[in-house]
């Protein structure tokens, strides 16, 4: 394996696409092993995405772009805007809630953090908001929803690591909403000493947060009917994705009415994007990970982490301080579809709970998507902010403190993980 990860680095280096540069080293592999034939490659190709589960993703892809085509975002964001728009820093406020909402529709913090930047980012530029400081909250809020279900990082999670993905969805939750605690927080603190006025002048009348409540009521709605669903065994997450996107149809067609042939289509087509971009890599990757079993790297990682300490949380850290660093030079995605079949069979055996630590590791894997060197959400927003990576890194750099504050206490207080899920599912 150690040319697989040398060639797979040097494939990155040269610019080449993940999928191909993770397709080629796995190849790699079987030709460096005379025992096994060179028709395995292809097979392993194939039946790493048949795989039942994995189905939930372009479902809840499907459905998260028929929503924001219906008409749901900009209800979200009058909602959000309507319940801490009066605060300081009333626009980087709305930009936090309206991600923890977002969770619920997206599940991808690129795509959230996008439209996020499009949307709040002009309005933010002329209150005087800094270009920096708005694409570093827009970004780092982004990340609630990793957590919030329906997650796409936490699926590829439970199913690679055949770990619940209704316990997973519902662990998320005590994360997703600490995190939206501290971010608004730390708003709240640099918004006093920057001077961000609050958008709003008043606190709205509770007449008028109950109105703009009900109008977004369908949206809010959504995540929770899919851990009901889950909870109560009516279907597997696959199946809750399909039931997803007919629910998506429905608030778009009959409810709103804002679902039109040509947004039909436009949803269609974001998501043919997303879902090709995901199922590509998990296809190619099943060729290193049939090489990480081959080679039994989960046992020799496992003996050398007790070798280092027989206490699970001194290894979790160890673990996630490395996930950390790998998520400045690797996209979350890779890293959770080529460690997660190393790292469960290791927390495992370590008496860990895998729903916590494959909240964690979600979590973490996503921070390195806003920061330097490779920080694809960095540069998305940075881009449509006309900001540069410097500014981003000077004024956002207090929002990255406050997502690694939130995972150290999830660290050390596994219950804010683990209370839903046993609370809901026994």
């Amino acid at each position: 394996m150690v040319y697989v990860v040398l060639f797979f680095a040097i494939f990155l280096l040269m610019g080449m696409p993940v999928a191909f540069a993770i397709g080629i080293s796995g190849f790699i592999f079987f030709i460096l092993q005379p025992t096994l034939p060179y028709t395995m490659p292809v097979q392993l190709v194939l039946s790493q995405t048949q795989n039942f589960p994995l189905l939930a993703i372009p479902m809840f892809i499907f459905a998260g772009n028929l929503m924001n085509n219906s008409g749901i975002t900009k209800r979200l964001v009058n909602l959000s805007s309507v319940l801490v728009g009066h605060k300081p820093g009333g626009l980087a406020q709305t930009s936090v809630v309206l991600s923890s909402l977002m969770g619920g529709v997206s599940g991808s913090a690129i795509a959230d953090s996008s439209m996020e930047s499009r949307i709040l980012g002009p309005d933010m530029t002329k209150q005087g908001y800094a270009r920096g400081y708005s694409a570093g909250i827009n970004g780092y809020s982004a990340l609630i929803t990793i957590s919030i279900p329906p997650s796409i990082g936490l699926v590829l999670y439970g199913s690679i690591g055949e770990v619940s993905i209704g316990r997973l969805f519902a662990g998320g939750i005590g994360p997703g909403l600490l995190m939206m605690l501290s971010l608004m927080l730390t708003v709240s603190i640099t918004a006093k000493k920057k001077g961000y006025l609050p958008e709003n002048k008043a606190r709205a009348p509770l007449k008028k947060m109950a109105a703009t409540f009900m109008k977004s009521i369908w949206a809010i709605f959504f995540p929770l009917i899919l851990l009901v669903t889950l909870r109560l065994g009516l279907m597997l997450p696959s199946e809750a994705g399909a039931l997803a996107a007919v629910y998506a149809l429905a608030v778009g067609l009959v409810i709103y009415r804002e679902l039109t042939w040509e947004r039909f289509k436009n949803a269609i087509f974001d998501t043919i994007l997303d879902v090709g971009m995901i199922m590509y890599l998990i296809a190619l990757s099943g060729m290193v990970s049939y090489g990480i079993t081959w080679e039994m790297i989960p046992q020799l990682l496992s003996q050398y982490l007790l070798g280092l300490s027989d206490n699970p949380l001194i290894i979790t850290i160890i673990i996630l301080l490395f996930l950390l660093l790998l998520g400045t030079v690797i996209d979350s995605t890779v890293i959770i579809l080529l460690l997660t079949s190393i790292l469960v069979p290791v927390m495992k055996n370590l008496g860990v709970d895998l729903v916590y630590f494959g909240v964690v590791m979600v979590i973490t894997c996503a921070i390195g998507l806003f920061t330097p060197p490779v920080g694809v959400g960095m540069y998305s927003v940075c881009s449509i902010m006309n900001c540069s990576v410097g500014e981003f890194l000077r004024e956002s750099w207090q929002f990255f403190i406050a997502v690694v504050a939130v995972i150290s206490l999830c660290v050390l207080f596994p219950s804010i993980v683990t209370f839903i899920p046993n609370l809901i599912f026994g």
